[in-house]
């Protein structure tokens, strides 16, 4: 048993508490209050001098290998020019001469001097080590002609391939990604995962929905999340992104999508996220949708008989306007009251939309880190998007309408940073759609807990619940909100403990892995 005192705590409950006194046991809360109670008195007591504690902070959308992998490579977001960018690859080989290819994140157009993406071109004049570079937002990459004669014919057949440009889409990215992927071993993966965790860990994060299923093999990445989250310290919920249910079914998950197989759209910084009306800089262009109405109502209706959660991207309108279709349809055929089917993203939601959404009790995953998103920026959206701007997330209308929300990262596209989401939803470009900050707390806390069923068990600093928590260096409620991005976290606890750190050796993971399996 601990005694947590001297501390400015927020429940972080519907009817939220302040108060100044946790008591935990056994990895769960058992008392709050202001006072020590007589009858804990004798307990281990931890002085927290003042600091203010939240409950652990969510991701509710995240491709956590993916997130892991770029996080243990080469990030491209901070280059300002090609020269930068060159300086960066030429100094990352030398580092790692032993890496066979070399796969890095996040080029934008919006972020360099010569603003335009890179091209096979000009990633030979950088080097002829082969190197593949992942844009921004996940869904393209470019590659130069040392890592394209590496890659099966098949890839470079697919229409997604531009041979001139040396830049993949649709299935030739994926399919290239899983080839790149067979080159990293086993020990490296379960390495990468330690890192990622910790970098998480170290950001207050300990619940976690992660949507896998692309980018490896025989999707490996679904079965490697699983197992290594049974020596992580945070708490793993796997989305898995696929149409084929029997595949759910079959490693007993019960829940189904995320983005790439279940996306029905784009995005916008390809320009192929679906509009009911065109581009406001191309007139000829409505986006993308990858499938028909009839299609997505197929699966949808599939996957909600069986019994599954399920999960769309949808982007533009036009893409959420076919995911509301589909969940109606399946909702009409077979009524279930608490069904808390999720659309990812939701990014550009009008009034109607927003109706809609809200009678079907639909929950929306969303990022409100891509409010400040300098790789897409707003005055980029503004050209693109026009007046419809307005409708970009927004917050108060959805939270008004009754409509769940909890954000998340959509790592690797944007770093997880709780701080940095709570941030951008209480400083939305849009002042009219700005939410308080005790509800954008609740956004990466409390609420991330209904979105799998767990509000019972976790997410707010209340008693009977597991006792995880995070320290900031100020109270969070009392700060100024264009500050709110300065604050730091301090500390994290898991089940009463304080995180210190875990150990990088993938071994040790894996044995511990293995251990938990057979306890369980």
């Amino acid at each position: 048993m601990k005694i947590f005192k001297n501390a400015e705590f927020i429940s972080c409950e519907d009817d939220n508490q302040m108060f100044h006194v946790l008591v935990e046991k056994s990895g769960k809360i058992i008392f709050t209050g202001n006072t020590i109670p007589e009858e804990f008195s004798s307990a281990h007591q931890i002085d927290l001098n003042g600091r203010c504690c939240v409950p652990v902070f969510g991701d509710t959308h995240i491709h956590f290998a993916s997130f892991a992998y770029f996080n243990a490579g080469l990030d491209c977001r901070t280059v300002k020019d090609f020269h930068e960018l060159n300086l960066l690859i030429n100094q990352y080989i030398q580092k790692n001469p032993k890496e066979k290819i070399i796969l890095a994140f996040g080029c934008s157009a919006h972020t360099v001097k010569e603003k335009r993406l890179p091209t096979k071109e000009d990633l030979d004049k950088i080097t002829s080590h082969p190197v593949m570079i992942v844009k921004y937002d996940g869904h393209a990459s470019v590659g130069n002609s040392a890592l394209i004669q590496k890659l099966p014919a098949s890839v470079l057949k697919d229409p997604g391939y531009q041979k001139t440009t040396g830049w993949f889409f649709g299935d030739a990215f994926y399919q290239a990604v899983n080839q790149i992927s067979k080159t990293v071993s086993v020990p490296q993966l379960f390495k990468n995962l330690i890192a990622a965790s910790d970098t998480m860990a170290k950001r207050g994060i300990g619940f976690v929905h992660t949507s896998e299923g692309v980018g490896f093999p025989l999707d490996l990445d679904v079965d490697m999340i699983r197992f290594a989250s049974l020596g992580l310290p945070q708490e793993y919920r796997v989305f898995f992104q696929t149409m084929d249910t029997k595949k759910v079914i079959r490693r007993k998950l019960n829940r189904i999508g995320g983005c790439f197989a279940t996306a029905l759209d784009g995005c916008f910084g390809s320009e192929d996220a679906a509009l009911n009306a065109p581009y406001s800089n191309n007139p000829k262009n409505t986006g993308v949708l990858f499938y028909t109405q009839e299609k997505v109502n197929a699966f949808v209706e599939d996957a909600h008989r069986k019994g599954l959660q399920i999960a769309l991207h949808a982007i533009g309108d036009a893409a959420i306007e076919q995911a509301l279709n589909a969940f109606e349809h399946a909702l009409n055929i077979l009524p279930r009251k608490d069904h808390r089917h999720i659309i990812i993203h939701a990014d550009l939601m009008n009034s109607k939309l927003i109706r809609k959404a809200a009678q079907l009790n639909i929950h929306i995953a969303l990022q409100t880190p891509f409010l400040h998103w300098k790789e897409e920026p707003v005055e980029y959206l503004q050209t693109i998007l026009g007046d419809r701007l307005d409708d970009l997330i927004p917050l108060k209308s959805m939270l008004d309408a009754g409509i769940p929300m909890a954000s998340g990262s959509d790592g690797p596209c944007t770093l997880p940073n709780p701080i940095v989401g709570i941030h951008a939803a209480c400083n939305h470009p849009n002042p009219t759609e700005r939410i308080s900050i005790l509800d954008a707390l609740r956004m990466h806390t409390s609420w991330c807990t209904r979105f799998s069923f767990e509000e019972e068990t976790r997410g707010t600093l209340s008693t009977g619940k597991t006792c995880d928590f995070v320290v900031l260096d100020k109270n969070i409620l009392n700060t100024k909100v264009e500050s709110i991005k300065d604050i730091k976290v301090e500390d994290v606890y898991y089940s009463g403990k304080r995180y210190d750190g875990q150990s990088s050796s993938p071994a040790k993971l894996f044995f511990t892995c293995l251990k938990n399996k057979f306890l369980a």
